[in-house]
């Protein structure tokens, strides 16, 4: 099967790859931190990186999809965790100005991007900001072929979320 064939992977990096926002009560201990065999955080890379366990990178490889970066990271995402990951260069969506009427209809700021980018490929999108207003409006353009995905970004990915999407690509692959 080729890439084309495949469902895409949208990516998020702060929240899904970088948890944040746990209070001292629900990690007393703090954020756990990670090594990679891969890279080593240069000087001005994000003290945050090492919250993004590098186990990540061989299971989204392992899932039937195109992986894609969806953050606002844009080209960082290449330079500096696709190698904390294992990952190869990947793909960036370059993202339009957000459209005001969008905005005051509640959708995300990415909503539209990710679609038009997709261009009719099925597609899942993880990202800790995903609404209702989200889910209405994909479903209206994209009926049955997107999976908006919400991580918490207390946690950042976990193994439910990975079995969910799995699951999904599996079903809409080419």
């Amino acid at each position: 099967m080729t890439g084309s064939q495949l469902p895409l992977l949208f990516l998020d990096v702060d929240g899904p790859l970088i948890p944040f926002g746990a209070t001292r009560q629900q990690l007393p201990n703090g954020y756990p931190t990670y090594r990679s065999r891969h890279y080593r955080p240069r000087g001005d890379a994000s003290p945050l990186i090492t919250r993004i366990n590098p186990a990540h990178g061989p299971r989204l490889m392992a899932l039937p999809c195109e992986l894609v970066w969806a953050t606002t990271w844009m080209h960082d995402a290449n330079d500096c965790l696709a190698p904390w990951l294992g990952l190869p260069e990947l793909p960036v969506v370059d993202w339009a100005e957000p459209s005001p009427k969008d905005e005051q209809n509640g959708l995300h700021w990415k909503t539209v991007d990710l679609f038009r980018w997709a261009a009719g490929r099925p597609y899942a999108w993880l990202d800790d900001d995903i609404t209702d207003a989200d889910h209405a409006w994909v479903e209206a353009h994209q009926p049955g072929h997107a999976l908006l995905h919400r991580v918490d970004p207390r946690h950042g990915l976990t193994d439910e979320d990975f079995t969910v999407l799995d699951h999904w690509l599996r079903q809409h692959q080419g």
